[in-house]
């Protein structure tokens, strides 16, 4: 059993953040569940263009308000608390954050927690 606390995680190495946010990342590859679980804080006024060539993203939006456009089809979807999106065929998209937004995001397969976005928006393959 795997108990573990976000507490646990604040300013650790699992603790990361980059200017438009930061993810708690809670449950990583070294877990061994084959997913990793993320507390993710979008800042207000944020605009990340992101595409995980690699992974699928599953995002739950627990707090705040956005949007998420899907690049390649301009496709615009509003985003709230009760709001899940997942990006199951790799979609290119731009995440607008128009409040701070507390979103819960799982990755197949998953992080190992140090990875940092690629030029592209892209995490590496697992590896």
């Amino acid at each position: 059993m795997i108990v573990r606390s976000l507490s646990d995680i604040l300013n650790t190495a699992a603790h990361v953040k980059g200017e438009a946010f930061e993810s708690r990342r809670i449950l990583l590859a070294k877990d061994g569940l084959g997913y990793s679980l993320h507390d993710t804080i979008c800042k207000a006024g944020s605009a990340q263009r992101l595409e995980y060539k690699n992974h699928v993203e599953t995002n739950y939006v627990i707090e705040g308000q956005g949007s998420v456009e899907n690049i390649a089809t301009g496709e615009l979807f509003a985003l709230g608390p009760g709001t899940v999106y997942v990006l199951d065929r790799h979609e290119a998209h731009l995440l607008r954050a128009e409040t701070d937004m507390r979103i819960i995001c799982v990755f197949t397969p998953a992080l190992n927690g140090q990875e940092k976005h690629d030029a592209s928006g892209s995490y590496p393959a697992a590896g």
